[in-house]
């Protein structure tokens, strides 16, 4: 029994070329690269390729120029922390010396008024 939409080797044949001759045609009718619509159409791309890029070298910078001001803010701090860690450092061997000096001085009062209630005691 055949159906009415059964195609037979000629309808398929004629409707596989014409399908084939229809994608030529387009392919055929597709803008060239000599064409100065597809010329305009590149150099609008490539245009915007290059501002791309421009920005994405920006962008770079930036991150670098950011980069390299948080490392010196960061070397300043820490330059900062150690001049101030010198300087309690040396207070703290100022006060030493200073407290090292009177006591010293209060071993010397203390011998000087020994020395002198011995002297008081034999004379």
């Amino acid at each position: 029994m055949r159906h009415p939409n059964d195609n037979g080797f000629h309808a398929r044949r004629t409707a596989a070329a014409e399908a084939k001759r229809a994608l030529l045609d387009k392919f055929a009718s597709a803008p060239k690269a000599i064409d100065p619509q597809m010329r305009e159409r590149l150099a609008a791309r490539e245009a915007v390729a290059i501002a791309r890029e421009q920005r994405r070298a920006e962008r770079q910078a930036m991150k670098i120029a950011e980069h390299e001001r948080m490392l010196a803010d960061a070397e300043a701090r820490a330059a900062a922390a150690e001049a101030e860690q010198a300087t309690a450092a040396k207070a703290q061997q100022d006060d030493v010396n200073t407290r090292m000096i009177a006591d010293e001085a209060a071993r010397k009062a203390e011998r000087d008024r020994r020395y002198a209630a011995r002297k008081a005691r034999r004379s």
